[in-house]
């Protein structure tokens, strides 16, 4: 997995950014970079995949249970159920922690390259940044 974070910054050649920057910055890039994956993520999904992964997005827990029940019944005892739990700290029961775990079983179901498509996009953002760090730093 990835983090935006300083050592984020130091890969782009951003290692200079004033502090009071830093944080806003990475914001946006966390925003742009979910935007581009959701939008390569998207093509060529059905309208119904659209709609049942923004439902489960959006915390719909009629959706997120219906699913569930359907492909992963006996969720708390999925080994990356138990592994999202241990490291999130959260009961396991906890709505946040059942549809972070949903939203991620639903893209190995329906878009198993997920983890490529986020690598790729991360890759091209990367580079961008790179090529535009003078500017970006207002050198």
């Amino acid at each position: 997995m990835f983090q935006l974070d300083d050592k984020f910054l130091e890969e782009v050649g951003l290692a200079t950014m004033p502090d009071e920057q830093r944080k806003p910055f990475l914001s946006h890039l966390y925003d742009e970079l979910e935007l581009r994956v959701g939008t390569r993520l998207s093509e060529g999904m059905s309208d119904q995949q659209l709609s049942e992964f923004e439902s489960i997005i959006d915390r719909n827990s009629n959706v997120i249970n219906n699913w569930l029940s359907r492909h992963v019944p006996n969720y708390v005892e999925d080994a990356g159920f138990m592994q999202l739990q241990q490291k999130s700290g959260l009961d396991a029961n906890d709505n946040n922690l059942v549809a972070e775990y949903v939203a991620t079983k639903w893209l190995e179901v329906n878009r198993p390259d997920y983890r490529d498509i986020v690598a790729s996009v991360l890759g091209d953002l990367k580079k961008e940044i790179f090529d535009n760090r003078q500017t970006i730093l207002g050198q």
